[in-house]
């Protein structure tokens, strides 16, 4: 049985947004201030880019709780189960705080010109405060760090069940093409 079509298209066009914001993210903070590219197109497209995610992970949601899904393999270890659980449970958090941290971070910011979503500008709901900001960018960075570290795991994971649990029945990846 594989994931509803919903889900598959959500689940891939997701990853290759937060691979994308994952790498945006690195290479922007360690451009030169001076580079007005960094400022004038890195930042406000990946800031675009988390509100999407933030949205493609509320519609994933309400399309996983609506939909029927595919039990895990009868051939996985009660441990294996458990640690799916928690790791797409973690998964679906990260990808929900990480974005409500940038988009903290930018609210809380002075000297932020805001959130532009396609040209539209979103309410900032925070007052500026910059010690607030502070804050807000090293969770955003650790959690994105730790969002990174349970996507490879989460590959990992695939791939173990693709190339070592194949041949009894543990591939899970068909479940998701």
């Amino acid at each position: 049985m594989k994931y509803p079509l919903a889900m598959r298209i959500i689940h891939w066009t997701m990853a290759l947004l937060i691979f994308g914001q994952l790498a945006a993210g690195a290479w922007m903070v360690r451009m030169d201030d001076a580079v007005p590219a960094k400022f004038e197109h890195f930042y406000p497209w990946h800031k675009c880019a988390g509100m999407v995610v933030l949205i493609l992970v509320l519609v994933r949601y309400v399309v996983r709780r609506g939909s029927r899904l595919p039990p895990a393999p009868s051939v996985f270890a009660r441990w294996e189960r458990l640690l799916s659980t928690a790791a797409h449970g973690a998964l679906y958090l990260l990808m929900l705080f990480v974005p409500l941290m940038g988009y903290s971070m930018s609210s809380s910011f002075t000297q932020s010109d805001g959130v532009y979503f396609f040209g539209i500008l979103l309410p900032e709901l925070l007052p500026k405060n910059d010690q607030h900001f502070e804050v807000f960018q090293l969770v955003h960075r650790w959690s994105a760090y730790s969002l990174l570290a349970l996507v490879v795991l989460h590959v990992l994971g695939a791939l173990k069940h693709r190339l070592f649990d194949r041949a009894r029945g543990g591939d899970v990846l068909p479940r998701m093409m």
